[in-house]
């Protein structure tokens, strides 16, 4: 299953979250409580406008909740921090710096400096396999490139937990299953927590070791599906009877929701 189920990592406890529009209140989140363990690997799914992105955005203490709490080893999030690594489908590179630079970004931050930050850098660089262009900026790279940089930058500063908000939505799908299987054997190679939203079911589980339905707006969990599958895992995952199963079950849970939503 998804790794070693250690102590609860990230508590979320009864979330709900209100925003204030012009047309009145919008319930985002309703009594959101999930326990997400040690190593494990959660993928995300739901109908646009669920609020998975409010909840990943609460998690990484980008945002607060109108009620409830999230605890993160077993303390109470309030802003950000270095402990928990976020990547979006948007790359949020600085153009001005070099690939090498933008990982040392993060680790300038946390007071690492020198050769050493340039160490640890590169180490993560070759992981995602762009030490050819450690030099180059983000214009000279293609999508799939700067979204492994991001991811990089990611792992550079060491957190404990990954929060990835729909990071293959706008690559192709040749790239998209390429950074898949980079992400299911870095995963399985550093033990990170993941929190990874898509829309896509398929991509949700050949990572997921539980995969989390939402309902329609107002959010919250539908159902916690298991997916009984051991890693470490290929592409070829796909075509098994228990991967179309799990498939058909799951797309048939968010397209109800789904049409929650056009009613």
């Amino acid at each position: 299953m998804a790794g070693e189920e250690g102590s609860v990592k990230v508590k979320i406890d009864n979330v709900r979250k209100v925003f204030n529009t012009r047309n009145g209140e919008m319930i985002a989140l309703n009594g959101v409580s999930l326990d997400i363990r040690e190593n494990e690997f959660i993928s995300v799914v739901g109908p646009s406008g669920c609020g998975k992105s409010t909840l990943l955005n609460i998690i990484a203490g980008l945002s607060e909740p109108t009620s409830g709490r999230v605890l993160c080893d077993g303390k109470e999030i309030h802003g950000t921090g270095t402990e928990r690594g976020v990547v979006f489908q948007q790359y949020a590179l600085f153009p001005w710096l070099t690939v090498k630079k933008n990982v040392m970004f993060g680790l300038k931050i946390k007071g690492i400096k020198g050769k050493e930050a340039e160490d640890i850098a590169m180490k993560y660089i070759k992981m995602v396999q762009l030490e050819d262009f450690a030099n180059h900026y983000p214009k000279e790279l293609s999508g799939g490139m700067k979204q492994r940089v991001a991811i990089a930058r990611a792992y550079a500063v060491n957190p404990s937990i990954l929060l990835m908000d729909e990071p293959f939505g706008a690559l192709d799908a040749q790239t998209r299953t390429q950074l898949q299987q980079e992400l299911l054997e870095t995963w399985e190679k550093e033990k990170k927590t993941c929190f990874f939203i898509t829309h896509d079911v398929d991509e949700a589980i050949i990572l997921g070791g539980k995969v989390i339905i939402m309902s329609a707006r107002p959010g919250c969990i539908k159902e916690i599906v298991d997916v009984d599958i051991p890693y470490p895992r290929n592409q070829e995952v796909k075509m098994a009877p228990k991967f179309l199963e799990l498939k058909n079950y799951i797309w048939s849970q968010v397209y109800q929701e789904y049409l929650e939503v056009r009613k």
